[in-house]
């Protein structure tokens, strides 16, 4: 219940409770801003008004001093090219101090040896990891021969959009499979057609019609056998 009220407070105190505006006025006076003291100030008064209790106190100091520090060295060493990628790293980190002066303020062992090396993570892990560019670059290669001309001008498509569209409909097509969610597949199948296809149906280019089908059907096909393999081992690996 801690550790959900810590995570509770760090997303009340870094979306909710943060106005764009003082994100903005951090970024341009770093450390001198007020704002990011407020910031920290109001992390450390969710912490206390959530968990409620005298003993967790010094947790809450020692949790707020890692958000603070955390925040430091991102507004220091992020760049307008790299924001996306701090933005990740600096949440990855909030919750990662966050379970870990949750463990060790309940003296909860947290094995990660065991975690990693435990055989159905293992394999979930792979099985995810095959699912994004391996799979995509596997894909690339088996319809490259039929890839279309669509012309050197064709500026309507976002940069390396279709292969995350297809590494997302993947990840989510195998997390179907492996919760026996099937109809969900079939939902998903049929939103993307509605989306990609109405497109396709505009153009009124028949072989690029065909060479999406084809992706789609390789995308889908290779995800869902992937998540039948993952239920068929897992049994196995325990």
């Amino acid at each position: 219940m801690i550790l959900l009220k810590l995570i509770f407070a760090h997303l009340l105190g870094d979306f909710i409770l943060q106005p764009n505006a003082w994100v903005v006025a951090k970024e341009q006076k770093k450390w001198r801003a007020w704002q990011l003291y407020a910031h920290v100030g109001i992390h450390f008064a969710l912490i206390c008004l959530l968990v409620w209790q005298a003993d967790f106190i010094m947790w809450a100091v020692l949790l707020t001093f890692l958000h603070f520090t955390t925040d430091i060295l991102k507004l220091y060493f992020q760049k307008p090219s790299s924001k996306r990628t701090w933005f990740f790293a600096d949440q990855i980190i909030h919750i990662s101090a966050i379970v870990l002066i949750w463990a060790w303020s309940q003296s909860v062992s947290l094995n990660v040896f065991s975690i990693l090396g435990n055989q159905n993570f293992l394999l979930l892990i792979t099985c995810l990891y095959a699912l994004t560019q391996p799979v995509s670059v596997l894909i690339r290669i088996i319809i490259s021969k039929w890839t279309p001309d669509t012309g050197s001008n064709n500026t309507d498509s976002l940069v390396s959009a279709g292969n995350f569209i297809g590494i997302l409909e993947r990840l989510f097509v195998f997390a179907f499979v492996i919760a026996g969610k099937w109809e969900a597949i079939g939902f998903l199948l049929a939103a993307k057609s509605i989306f990609r296809f109405g497109d396709l149906k505009e153009a009124k280019d028949r072989k690029l019609t065909e060479y999406v089908l084809i992706g789609t059907l390789l995308s889908f096909g290779i995800a869902l056998l992937m998540g039948i393999l993952f239920n068929f081992l897992q049994p196995m690996s325990l």
